[in-house]
């Protein structure tokens, strides 16, 4: 997957305009995947996982930081998020598929905080950024 020109724009345009921070996105995107998902709970049984909890809070802002490092990298996620990857395969054990599911209830954070300004085109740059951070994410597991 190969982010554009215009992808990448997008990215930066959108992100300008959600009136938050990543972190506040990875919160709401964490709290979703565990309602919507509830089989990702295993990897935070030790957490406090009613919604909007300080655990899940926390949790949720260093997802948020982890993309906001990966997106002022974009032409080294992979070096960026390298040391994110060795601790989701070899040390927390994190079915990889999971990565997929968080990357769609991201996906629904931004779209609840963009409302209108959250098009097709912008939908499509999210979708390609959070395929190669998933891929990024999944690598050490091959």
């Amino acid at each position: 997957m190969v982010l554009t020109a215009e992808d990448r724009r997008l990215l930066q345009a959108s992100t300008a305009k959600l009136g938050c921070r990543l972190e506040d996105i990875g919160a709401d995107g964490l709290n979703r995947l565990l309602v919507v998902f509830p089989q990702s709970k295993t990897y935070f049984s030790h957490l406090n996982l009613n919604p909007g909890s300080k655990d899940i809070i926390h949790q949720g802002e260093k997802v948020g930081k982890a993309l906001d490092s990966a997106l002022k990298h974009l032409d080294d996620i992979r070096g960026t998020l390298s040391q994110l990857s060795d601790l989701h395969a070899y040390n927390l054990r994190v079915d990889p598929v999971n990565f997929k599911l968080l990357s769609k209830c991201l996906q629904v954070s931004l779209a609840t905080h963009l409302r209108a300004e959250y098009s097709a085109s912008i939908s499509l740059a999210w979708d390609k950024f959070f395929e190669l951070v998933s891929d990024v994410l999944c690598e050490k597991y091959r």
